[in-house]
Order: structure tokens, then sequence, then C-alpha cells
């Protein structure tokens, strides 16, 4: 089987030509730089003591809720409910990448699931404070969340549509092992 003739390779390369260069004059003239910005608004403060963690191996630590979690903002105010769990990945470059999930009871009965992903970066030393049992503020780490809800409860169906972007405020583990966060809603 011969493949396609000069003449064949040549009528398809214009047209491609021709259409890379039309995509290229489309292209904003701000193509550098934001053509919009992101606001956010405070949601609420999600508060979770933690379990010493499962080292499933040296890749893989799960830490379970403990009783006493709670949420509280100015739109909604619960408890954290059992099961929940992070499930914290340490990549090879040291970041850890979490996976969590749980619900949330809100002081009027209804249910609401959170589940989200995130990113923690801390240097050495900030680190080692980390595992002698010493608490973690804002400043201290890179730790930030991307939470995401799902209730069927008409008073919190909002919660259904927002994207939100949480940060921690602290963590320990250890003795009063815990993790906060400050939860935005993304306008």
């Amino acid at each position: 089987m011969k493949g396609p003739s000069s003449a064949q390779t040549i009528s398809w390369i214009i047209p491609l030509g021709a259409f890379i260069a039309a995509l290229a004059s489309t292209a904003p003239v701000s193509a550098g730089g934001p053509e919009t910005s992101i606001q956010t608004e405070y949601l609420m403060t999600l508060h979770a003591p933690l379990d010493p963690p499962q080292a499933i191996d040296q890749g893989l630590l799960i830490y379970n809720v403990q009783p006493g979690g709670w949420v509280e903002g100015t739109r909604i105010k619960g408890k954290l409910l059992a099961p929940a769990a992070d499930w914290l990945r340490v990549m090879p470059s040291g970041v850890f990448r979490l996976d969590v999930r749980g619900t949330i009871q809100t002081d009027d009965g209804a249910l609401i699931y959170v589940s989200y992903g995130g990113a923690i970066q801390c240097n050495k030393e900030q680190a080692d404070r980390l595992n002698a049992g010493q608490q973690l503020k804002a400043d201290d780490c890179y730790f930030i969340t991307a939470p995401t809800f799902q209730t069927k409860s008409d008073k919190y169906a909002w919660l259904n549509a927002v994207q939100t972007v949480g940060k921690m405020v602290s963590v320990k583990v250890g003795e009063g092992s815990h993790v906060r966060y400050d939860i935005f809603a993304v306008k």
C-alpha cells in the first residue's frame, strides 16, 4: 500500500495552515494577562478534631475525624458526623494531596455532604514543627482546599451551586490533633 502523494499531502497542509493562521488572528489582544478576577465571600469555618493517622504506606495516610467537629458561618451552623476522613497522599515532590469527605448536620437537622481536594506544602522546618506536636497557622504553610457541597435541603440548596475555597487557619498533630479552615464562596 502506497502512502499519500506529495500533491495530496500539500493539499492537506494548506487548509491546516490557513486554519492555524485564522486561530492566531482571533487571539485576544490581552492574551498575556487576566481578563477577569475572582472575588470571594466568607461562608464558614470548619473545625475537625483528628484521630492519629493510619499509615497505609509511605505515600498514604488516613486521618479519621473524631466527634466534636463543627462548622459555623453567617448562614450555616452545624456539626460534623461520622464517618468523615482525610485521605492524605504524599507526592514524590513532598507536596501532600488531600481527598476529604464528610457530612455536616446543621443545627436545624439538614444533612449536607462535603467533599474536597487540596494541596499542602510546608518547608522542612514547618514540617518538623508540626511533627513535634506544634500547631501551625495559616502563614506557616500553603494549605488550600476546594470544597463542594450536596444537599436536598431547600434552605441550603444554594450550596449545591457554589464552588468554594478553603484556607487552613490552624493544624496540629499529636495531642489535640485538628485541622481548621476558613471557607469562602467564589463569586
